[in-house]
């Protein structure tokens, strides 16, 4: 969460073979999920003619992604980490923005998420070592020719990743991703938001830059391949 995943999700969306775009809130436990998935996504949005790809990203350790009861020729997997100070940062800016107490809004709460999620995402690629590529969120922003690049070798794209984007239906709508106006721009954003204003635990800024590090460690070593940077 906060790590440029609707970003990414709009670039990878906007080319011609590739559908999706956005954040579905579902579980990958067999093949039929994914057939579940085409269809579902069919009906509410149609299928670009001639397609190869379509898109979900699992954020949350809600969702499963059992690989071991998917067909590996079926399924591309990319997992990505952005560091954590400006990623507490970004969650506790958006939550905070939000009606109510959420747990997010405090620094300490939101570190905790993330180091959950670490953990979860580590212990992933522990079990599927070599079934997924990694790469540094934060390239999107700071090298993004040579990360588009990469992806599109990955997905062995006939065609360039563009660093403009189409804006969608569900385009910076709450709950499908990104609901703030950067998304809305059609293009990489190269500045990053310092959130003045925003402390956080000291802390649990260190022992979430343990797990960020320790996390990172693993996936770029099980990786198929990575980028990094």
């Amino acid at each position: 969460m906060r790590a440029y995943t609707s970003l990414v999700g709009h670039l990878l969306g906007s080319h011609p073979e590739i559908d999706g775009y956005y954040e579905m809130h579902r579980s990958y436990a067999s093949a039929a999920d994914l057939e579940d998935q085409a269809r579902r996504y069919r009906e509410q949005h149609g299928l670009k003619p001639g397609s190869h790809y379509l898109f979900d990203k699992l954020l949350h350790n809600d969702y499963t992604l059992a690989l071991e009861r998917l067909d590996p020729d079926r399924t591309v997997v990319l997992m990505s980490l952005r560091p954590p100070e400006p990623t507490l940062k970004s969650i506790v800016s958006l939550f905070s923005r939000k009606p109510g107490d959420d747990p997010y809004a405090d620094p300490m709460g939101a570190a905790a998420y993330y180091i959950e999620r670490l953990h979860a995402l580590a212990a992933f690629g522990r079990r599927y070592p070599r079934r997924f590529c990694y790469f540094d969120a934060t390239l999107i922003r700071t090298d993004t020719e040579r990360i588009l690049a990469a992806l599109g070798a990955w997905l062995h794209l006939g065609s360039p990743l563009a660093e403009r984007y189409q804006s969608f239906a569900r385009t910076g709508i709450a709950g499908a991703g990104d609901s703030s106006p950067a998304i809305a721009s059609g293009r990489v954003i190269r500045e990053e938001n310092a959130y003045p204003g925003i402390v956080l635990d000291a802390d649990s800024l260190r022992q979430a830059q343990a797990a960020y590090q320790d996390c990172r460690r693993q996936l770029v070593e099980q990786a198929a391949a990575a980028l990094t940077g």
